[in-house]
């Protein structure tokens, strides 16, 4: 009977990944860890050195039929499937581009679409938009949203987010519910928090809108950005 060779931890891909990050990893540990397990004289890294073995490059790889691929050893049916199923899935990651949510042309043409948006709005709402150099919004989220008068919203929350889906610019509003739109002390001292925290992360905070009923105030263009 053939003896399954126990792989020595430090050379597990799982624990390579985690300790070296995805990168560090050649095709075969990636291939070992998307198999999950070996099959039968092979242990699970083994098994990906065959299939890799069996095409000459990973575009052949992709391109193997269900037959080909359950002409190697330790490769069923139910294997082949989902090796087909992981190739197309990469391929269709490789082909999607990032999502765009339009272009910020002004501060006041965003402040319109927001004052129609938060008009209904009874609590604040701090909402996040994400750009790219080209002031494409990639990403948006709604941070915060609090009682009437109170804003508890740190900077942090708002830079991990950039840098988790990689913008080079925000632009930050938020409503006052009670429809004046005029910057209170808290709002300029967060303003500034948020400003200064940017210019060390070199992510630039563009704008900081509140947004009214009716009207907004971009501290921006009020010369709060000349203040500080």
């Amino acid at each position: 009977m053939e003896k399954q060779i126990t792989v020595p931890k430090s050379s597990r891909p799982r624990e390579r990944l985690l300790e070296f990050g995805e990168k560090a990893l050649s095709d075969q540990e990636l291939l070992a860890i998307l198999l999950r397990t070996g099959s039968k004289p092979y242990n699970v890294l083994e098994l990906a050195g065959l299939i890799l073995a069996a095409f000459p490059n990973l575009y052949e790889l992709k391109s193997a039929s269900l037959n080909e691929l359950q002409q190697i050893r330790g490769v069923g049916q139910i294997r082949a499937i989902e090796l087909k199923a992981m190739m197309e899935l990469g391929s269709r990651i490789h082909q999607t581009r990032q999502p765009k949510y339009g272009k910020v042309q002004s501060s006041y043409g965003l402040a319109q679409q927001l004052i129609d948006e938060f008009k209904d709005y009874h609590q604040e709402h701090l909402v996040c938009l994400y750009l790219n150099t080209k002031n494409e919004i990639t990403h948006r989220k709604t941070l915060f949203i609090g009682s009437l008068n109170q804003s508890i919203a740190h900077p942090r929350e708002i830079y991990r987010e950039a840098v988790r889906c990689s913008a080079a610019r925000i632009i930050c509003a938020h409503n006052h519910p009670s429809g004046a739109p005029q910057p209170s002390v808290n709002d300029r001292l967060f303003t500034k928090r948020l400003k200064q925290c940017g210019e060390l992360m070199g992510i630039e905070l563009l704008d900081h809108l509140i947004i009214g009923n009716e009207s907004y105030v971009s501290l921006r263009e009020d010369g709060f950005w000349d203040e500080n």
